[in-house]
């Protein structure tokens, strides 16, 4: 595994209708990087968001979409995505506040 830090995991917040209905529930939707596991998930959300506490981590792997280019045909990047449920008592993560 990649020697990943904590600043490197959570790359984008995943911004829908679906991920934001979730977060009256305290769930908030992240973009992370594919080689993070749960635990790295949890220790970068509660060090980069001060006041943060995570209760449980859902994890997802995404495979690539299929593209053409003319001729030529590959695949997009693979993507991980991570569902973040946060304690009762937690603060709110500041990124969604407002949207």
């Amino acid at each position: 595994m990649a020697n990943v830090q904590y600043y490197d995991v959570i790359l984008k917040p995943v911004i829908t209708e679906k991920s934001m209905a979730d977060m009256a529930d305290k769930k908030y939707t992240f973009l992370v990087h594919t080689d993070a596991n749960k635990t790295m998930i949890k220790d970068a959300v509660e060090k980069m968001f001060e006041g943060t506490k995570v209760a449980s981590v859902n994890t997802m792997n995404l495979d690539g979409k299929k593209k053409r280019r003319g001729r030529t045909a590959g695949t997009t990047s693979k993507t991980k995505k991570a569902i973040v449920q946060l304690t009762a008592d937690s603060k709110e993560i500041e990124i969604f506040e407002g949207l």
